[in-house]
């Protein structure tokens, strides 16, 4: 196979970026240079220390820009993953997004930061969308996670998380987040999902689709970028009601790169996974086997 490169690899990118947004809105500002536009720099003080939980995917990604645009300092990440003799990435989580969790070390590779992991070893024991401490739910994960966070960083005082719609997660990560007095920071909460995943990719959240669970997405779908994938992302929820952004479970993503990152993912090698082989939405995905990083 070809490696799988980051859309703003080259100038290619950004000249194909410009297309798919003209051809959604042909009103679209064109930038004058023809570069992508980054962030403004921040310019006022930082008010937190933030660990950000991190799945891999835009989501997690795009929030953790959010932070730092809104002048937040990220110290730290954190992941929680598959145990080590699953027979599968895909765990079908409530709460956790485990496909490409192999792949998750190296964007902490990317930024220059340290990351935290830790294994799901619980399930969803309470599956209703309050929760109480409950013994062996995959909650206490996250909590055993963010405890080890804390000892490491005792001056940690928020934590980034990419929910945009399940308040089955947030309500989780802000149970998390009370027991241990953090302040929980998820701008991405209640965000219109077509604007937001133009917003994402504008931003240049440069991501590809590593899992596929929907009616209208199939193999053909997976390792497309996130731009190569976004007017059929919103055909698909015009027509058809799925979530722009997969806050439904409809796909998963993988970010290879954005502006908060110092290097580039370069895939070199997947595996195509088959969870389930329904004729109408079968559930796909990608198993990185291969990857590597390159200087920007």
């Amino acid at each position: 196979m070809r490696p799988i490169r980051p859309s703003s690899f080259s100038g290619e990118g950004v000249r194909d970026r410009q297309e798919v947004f003209e051809q959604l809105d042909p009103q679209h500002e064109k930038s004058g240079s023809g570069q992508r536009t980054m962030p403004a720099p921040i310019l006022y003080a930082v008010t937190m220390k933030v660990v950000a939980l991190v799945s891999g995917g835009k989501d997690s990604t795009y929030n953790m820009m959010k932070c730092v645009e809104n002048g937040h300092e990220i110290v730290a990440l954190a992941h929680a993953h598959p145990p080590e003799d699953a027979p599968q990435d895909e765990l079908d989580s409530y709460l956790f997004q485990t496909v490409g969790s192999s792949a998750v070390s190296v964007i902490a590779q990317c930024m220059d930061l340290p990351i935290y992991l830790q294994a799901i070893t619980g399930s969803a024991v309470t599956q209703t969308l309050d929760y109480e401490i409950t013994k062996d739910d995959e909650t206490e994960d996250l909590f055993a996670l963010l405890c080890n966070v804390k000892h490491h960083h005792p001056d940690v005082e928020g934590v980034s998380v990419g929910a945009i719609f399940s308040s089955y997660q947030a309500n989780r990560v802000q149970h998390v987040c009370d027991r241990l007095g953090l302040t929980m920071l998820a701008y991405l909460w209640h965000r219109e999902q077509v604007g937001l995943l133009k917003e994402m990719v504008e931003s240049g959240v440069d991501a590809i689709i590593i899992k596929v669970a929907a009616y209208g997405l199939g193999k053909d779908d997976l390792g497309n970028s996130l731009m190569q994938a976004m007017p059929k992302l919103i055909s698909l929820s015009e027509r058809h009601g799925i979530h722009a952004c997969g806050e439904g479970g409809e796909f998963e993503s993988y970010t290879l790169d954005c502006p908060l990152f110092k290097r580039r993912i370069v895939i070199d090698e997947v595996e195509t996974v088959t969870h389930s082989d329904d004729p109408y939405s079968p559930v796909l995905y990608l198993k990185v086997k291969k990857l590597h990083v390159e200087t920007k």
